[in-house]
């Protein structure tokens, strides 16, 4: 992460809070039916793979998306795909509650407040990070060593992937936002250059 600008996004969102609204009570529900079957472990890295998965899937983004479609329907095709991706009974069952409820359109946002809040249970900051295309395992590595010399040393990264920066990275940890994204220098260019002028 080179040389990091604080300014105001759109792109990123306020850190999902994990106590108050629908996202939160949801994600309340999920951690404390994980904590009690003793199945944390399992389920916060499924959290993550469903959160990349949504990511990454126009398809299932768009069934999550279409109020038209009839809610059995709905729910049958977003619990086939954990289903065939193996996820655990405990997930299935929950986002099984999550459609019947007709939240699905909201689940990115709760599985985002389940994230932050398993986070700040285990003392950790949750820092979103926004990239063009999805982290490598390299950059992953490198991001967090950058964000520990920043002070932050227990952090829990939430990455979401949003083409529209078209490369570098978006950083929010807490209020404060770093932003790196070549969308944004791109933008700052255009303002110097209108100055110049």
């Amino acid at each position: 992460m080179a040389t990091a600008v604080t300014t105001a996004r759109s792109a990123v969102r306020a850190p999902t809070g994990t106590g108050g609204g629908l996202a939160g009570r949801y994600a309340t529900a999920l951690y404390e039916i994980a904590a009690d079957r003793w199945k944390l472990d399992e389920v916060l890295p499924q959290v993550d793979a469903l959160i990349r998965l949504i990511d990454e899937s126009s398809d299932l983004q768009r069934v999550l998306g279409d109020a038209r479609l009839d809610i059995r329907d709905s729910r049958k095709a977003v619990l086939a795909v954990l289903s065939a991706q193996g996820f655990s009974e405990t997930l299935y069952n929950f986002l099984g509650v999550v459609a019947d409820n007709r939240r699905l359109s909201r689940l990115r946002e709760i599985l985002a407040a389940f994230v932050a809040l398993a986070a700040a249970r285990r003392g950790e900051i949750a820092a979103e990070v926004v990239s063009a295309q999805p982290l490598t395992t390299a950059q992953r590595t490198q991001l967090q060593g950058k964000l520990a010399e920043a002070g932050y040393t227990r952090i829990a990264l939430q990455e979401r992937v949003d083409p529209t920066i078209l490369g570098g990275l978006v950083v929010q940890v807490g209020p404060r936002l770093y932003d790196n994204s070549l969308q944004s220098r791109l933008v700052r260019l255009h303002y110097a250059m209108k100055g110049a002028a």
